[in-house]
């Protein structure tokens, strides 16, 4: 068996495959990051920073639960049902910002060993603060920036802690600001809780960005029908499997309206080696993994490369081939082959018309 090529690009950054491991709590010390690495993530992304002290607070008052698609609390434990979804609050972590960052610079040494990178996530509260904060990250010598402006809690955390941007004309500022201080490559991740996210990523694409990641989970309530209360009290970020085919569609869009050769980074519901091909087929040319690790563990990482590798070996395609294929073949309802009656099929025979 022929093994094919499983690296993509990023612009002009280079990666071994496709796969990154979102920021999390699983991501928040470097044995976590090291474990990541080791299982063959491409890019590691430790979890996020930024200069509120709200926001740090914020990681006292988390909780978490798995559910299964009847919307039962699962065990916690490393061997999720793939449809299992995760529902959490979440904060940012609790380092001083200098031991945040001299972590993540001697873990990035490291990764290079690895063919590989950690990149460092600041999630936006001050914009000049995050500004100094991005050149310090320079500086420190990290290579990737994620500029992460959509992240789910935004609107239910403490004041100030952090921003969620739903505004095309605050996007453009925001990402305008940081490339103007910095030259390291900025990915900019954006919120799902739009109307417009393909515009949200067209305002990232002519501010400067390097690529955009989409989209960040979604706000959601679940009722506990036992307790007759809110599962886990409040609102929670939610995202599992069941996200695949709306974060493939604001691929497809965001493709169209950005051109092909912007690259595009998908992350929210995929699980499977099969998904980063489908994230891929989409116009992803990378797919960012985080609830899956953090639910199923490092094992994750490798099983998921593992298919992903065989799916290319089976079709003798390169990752690089997938990118898009099915995004530039999208048709509309007109196009698509005639069925004539097709619909009568679904209905009582009783209730059809006599012809």
């Amino acid at each position: 068996m022929t093994v094919q090529d499983t690296s993509v690009s990023i612009g002009a950054t280079r990666l071994k495959s496709p796969l990154i491991c979102g920021a999390g709590e699983h991501l928040m010390y470097a044995e976590g990051v090291r474990l990541a690495l080791a299982a063959g993530a491409a890019v590691v992304i430790p979890k996020s920073a930024n200069e509120s002290q709200a926001a740090k607070r914020q990681l006292d008052s988390t909780d978490y639960a798995l559910l299964d698609s009847n919307w039962r609390r699962l065990p916690w434990a490393y061997a999720p049902p793939p449809d299992a979804s995760l529902l959490c609050r979440s904060g940012l972590a609790q380092q001083p910002f200098d031991e945040w960052l001299d972590m993540l610079r001697v873990l990035d040494r490291e990764a290079a060993r690895r063919d590989a990178y950690v990149a460092a996530s600041l999630i936006l509260a001050d914009l000049d603060r995050c500004v100094e904060m991005a050149q310090a990250v320079e500086q420190a010598g990290l290579r990737i920036l994620e500029l992460n402006i959509g992240a789910p809690h935004g609107n239910e955390a403490a004041r100030g802690a952090i921003v969620l941007e739903r505004d095309t004309t605050r996007v453009r500022e925001i990402v305008a600001r940081v490339r103007a201080a910095v030259r390291l490559p900025i990915w900019v991740k954006l919120t799902g809780q739009s109307e417009d996210v393909a515009g949200l990523a067209q305002a990232a694409k002519e501010a400067g960005a390097d690529a955009v990641t989409i989209m960040g989970r979604f706000m959601a309530f679940v009722p506990d029908v036992e307790t007759l209360s809110p599962m886990l009290g409040t609102n929670a970020g939610f995202g599992g499997s069941w996200a695949l085919p709306l974060t493939c569609r604001w691929l497809v869009q965001c493709r169209r309206r950005l051109g092909p050769d912007f690259p595009l980074i998908g992350t929210n519901g995929a699980r499977t080696g099969l998904d980063i091909a489908r994230f891929l087929l989409s116009g992803a040319s990378a797919v960012q993994v985080s609830s899956a690790v953090f639910t199923g563990g490092v094992a994750v990482v490798s099983s998921m490369l593992n298919e992903f590798s065989g799916y290319l070996d089976r079709k003798g395609l390169t990752a690089t081939a997938l990118i898009g294929q099915a995004a530039d073949r999208l048709g509309t309802y007109q196009e698509q082959v005639s069925r004539p009656d097709y619909w009568k099929t679904f209905v009582p025979t009783e209730a059809l018309p006599s012809s």
